[in-house]
């Protein structure tokens, strides 16, 4: 399985239409094969992180999630709003 940990830190004056789209992104990838979580978090202490958490069945599940529709528009929208940072974990 795959794990990321999508970070998301946005100014104020962005904040609702980052997080519209993130919750669309969210909606429609937890369709995608092989998904087996995917959710959207904001931090208890700060305003503008949010965290997106994905968990994938294996490397073939996420790279078709990375060529889908809704990844390829809306990856880029988020990412023209807001500072994103990934980690990555296999287990």
């Amino acid at each position: 399985m795959i794990r990321l940990n999508v970070f998301i830190q946005v100014e104020a004056e962005k904040k609702e239409e980052m997080l519209q789209i993130a919750k669309d992104l969210v909606q429609a990838s937890q369709k995608d094969a092989g998904c087996i979580a995917y959710d959207l978090f904001a931090s208890s202490t700060r305003s503008d992180v949010f965290m997106i958490c994905e968990t994938w069945t294996d490397e073939t599940a996420l790279a078709a999630h990375e060529q889908a529709a809704h990844f390829q528009t809306m990856v880029p929208k988020i990412q023209e709003l807001a500072k994103m940072k990934l980690e990555k974990f296999t287990f």
